[in-house]
């Protein structure tokens, strides 16, 4: 009896599990057939910093993360019946490993790392960012993945052999759970290594000469939701169909329910991410902004977004409490910065790797600017709080010119969603309501909803929608002038951080 137990008793409905692999750690999240959050296991991974600019995390440790978590959430909830598997992964961090032993060949690259900064500034120097820009839709700059792995095959070691595997760590993570059997990723995360042409939907050799990158070293690229195996004993997780593998802010952008276009959210972790959905048709390149593939789901056209990333949120509160010490836990930032009116002309522009969208300026810095002898750490903490907000307000910005769409709502997740202070200041700057989710890990229930499509839990991309709940909305109410004024002390600060290297 499937599912099921002795006779006459009532089957346990399936779960559907999700297993976020994201920058600071891995959670493994189960959801029911409602779209409730049933359980969850998160242990962190260990950032390593070999050299200034460099970060990297150990692929081993990324796998044997995502074992004990998924053992964790089964045994806490009594190994129940698993429908699914969908993987969602920080993405553009590079792996490369040996496809017969299944050894990693090189520490994974994380998105943050800049040692290819002055690569990338040749190449564009050299006239070929109209053809990143065109095939991918994203911007030449190491946040991506092409310049990780050329770096690895040059400068790293790696041997460009036949049994040479290079992913992002959603492939990673699925050629472990099949026991190295499926080699495959999707096009949300192959949009972001900068070798996949987008209107296309295939690897393009034009751009994997440029980077020198063996087209056969890359995966099998799949849709984002639908099997794309099933999981084998050496996962500890024996027989379960990996339904989805999904970049991090699609997969939010999907768990938010921004399924029709023009509909948008943010996610305020490590860095903060704006996606826009934009509907079926690949738009053309915009100014400071990227073009991704959001999902491509079985009998329909791939769906485009556009995105802004910002590097530097949740990174920044971080450094007050790891770098400066001015708060004990990332929790302690609302009430200290609640704790006066304003930031006082204090600006902080947390840009430690360089600015994203729409600047695109990697040589820009760290800059703290408009401190007095009064300023002290709760300055700091409401100017850290603020530029969160003022980050968003200049991808979106950018983003309503070039679709020509209004923003009607922005929808948030994250960590720092839980700042009430935060999500005011952001309504008031973006002059439309905010909404945060009721669940949000919205990340992982986007992983998990997108694998129960592919397994039949839903029927339709309509019915997951409709499970979306809203926590809590914030409405405009700091007057227009004031508002303006604090977002241009804080466009100075900009242009200070600017050309430093």
């Amino acid at each position: 009896m499937p599912n099921g137990g002795p006779a006459g008793r009532v089957p346990t409905p399936p779960l559907v599990i999700a297993i976020d692999a994201g920058t600071t750690g891995v959670r493994a999240f189960a959801v029911d057939e409602g779209g409730r959050p049933a359980g969850w296991s998160y242990r962190e991974l260990t950032q390593h910093y070999p050299r200034p600019g460099w970060v990297e995390h150990d692929p081993g440790e990324i796998w044997s993360t995502v074992q004990a978590t998924l053992a964790e959430l089964r045994t806490s909830l009594g190994d129940p019946p698993v429908a699914a598997i969908g993987v969602t992964n920080q993405r553009e961090t590079a792996v490369a490993w040996d496809r017969r032993t299944g050894e990693p060949l090189h520490p994974a690259i994380v998105w943050q790392d800049r040692r290819t900064a002055e690569r990338c500034t040749r190449l564009e120097d050299d006239g070929h960012l109209p053809l990143v820009r065109r095939a991918t839709g994203l911007v030449l700059d190491p946040y991506f993945s092409a310049s990780k792995f050329s770096w690895m095959l040059s400068e790293g070691g790696v041997a460009p052999g036949p049994r040479l595997a290079l992913g992002t760590v959603d492939s990673w993570i699925l050629w472990n759970l099949t026991g190295g059997q499926v080699f495959a990723t999707d096009p949300s995360n192959a949009s972001r290594t900068m070798l996949y042409d987008i209107r296309y939907g295939s690897w393009s050799t034009e751009l994997c000469d440029l980077f020198r990158i063996p087209v056969f070293a890359l995966p099998e690229v799949r849709r984002t939701s639908g099997r794309f195996g099933v999981t084998t004993a050496t996962s500890g997780i024996d027989g379960i169909p990996v339904g989805a593998l999904v970049g991090d802010q699609q997969a939010a952008l999907f768990g938010q329910a921004c399924i029709e276009p023009g509909m948008a959210k943010n996610t305020y972790g490590t860095g903060s991410f704006v996606l826009m959905n934009v509907g079926d048709r690949c738009p053309d390149p915009a100014e400071g902004l990227l073009t991704t593939i959001a999902w491509a789901l079985p009998g329909a056209a791939p769906v485009y977004a556009m995105e802004g990333a910002i590097f530097a949120t949740g990174a920044a509160i971080t450094w007050l409490r790891d770098g400066l010490g001015i708060i004990a836990e990332a929790a302690d930032i609302g009430p200290l910065a609640e704790s006066v009116r304003d930031a006082q002309g204090v600006a902080f522009v947390p840009a430690f790797s360089g600015l994203g969208s729409p600047w695109w300026d990697p040589g820009a810095r760290g800059t703290i600017v408009g401190l007095t002898r009064g300023s002290g750490r709760a300055q700091l903490a409401r100017a850290a709080v603020e530029a969160m907000a003022y980050q968003t307000r200049d991808v979106v910005e950018a983003m309503t010119a070039a679709t020509g769409r209004p923003l009607t709502e922005l929808r948030v997740d994250g960590g720092a969603s839980v700042l009430d202070l935060l999500l005011q200041i952001q309504a008031d700057q973006l002059r439309v309501p905010v909404a945060r989710a009721a669940v949000r890990e919205t990340t992982a229930m986007g992983a998990a909803l997108l694998a129960g499509l592919a397994e039949g839990v839903w029927s339709s991309p309509e019915e997951v929608a409709g499970l979306w709940r809203r926590d809590a909305d914030f409405s405009p109410r700091a007057p227009q002038s004031v508002v303006d004024d604090r977002h241009a002390t804080w466009r100075r600060a900009v242009d200070r951080s600017r050309g430093w290297a």
